[in-house]
């Protein structure tokens, strides 16, 4: 699918929202019809822009994790060494590549701010890696 027109925008923001709602009722907030819904959920699945469905599970400990984003500036060409080494982080719960000043970004979850400090340490300590700069996440807004 090359390009999602406004309908089908507005019909994926309503499953971002909720990926369980029925068709009977996205097709009556889209002002559509079920056959509509069903042909554009079929197209936008069959063309790889819907990947899967999923459940987001508030889990009751997870206040106490601290979660950040970790941008990382790699020296001259390493920067696949740096994944390679970047991988073997248990606390890295996922890492792109990125264009600009920064060339990874990295997701990091620890239980604790020690541990952060720690996997923070033991980040800026790989062979290859310049410069970072981390942020903690305070919240998450559902979009």
């Amino acid at each position: 699918m090359s390009t999602l027109d406004d309908l089908d925008r507005r019909l994926l923001s309503l499953l971002r929202a909720n990926s369980r709602e029925s068709v009977v009722n996205l097709a009556r907030r889209l002002g559509v019809t079920r056959a509509t819904v069903d042909s554009r959920l079929r197209r936008l699945i069959d063309s790889g822009v819907i990947v899967g469905f999923s459940v987001r599970v508030r889990d009751a400990s997870a206040a106490s994790v601290v979660r950040a984003i970790m941008l990382i500036a790699v020296e001259g060409r390493n920067t696949g060494e740096v994944i390679r080494s970047l991988r073997g982080v248990p606390q890295i719960a996922a890492l792109h590549t990125t264009n600009g000043r920064w060339d990874l970004v990295a997701e990091v979850s620890c239980d604790s701010l020690a541990s952060f400090d720690e996997t923070l340490g033991t980040i800026r300590e790989i062979d290859g890696i310049r410069d970072s700069e981390s942020s903690i996440l305070l919240s998450s807004a559902t979009v």
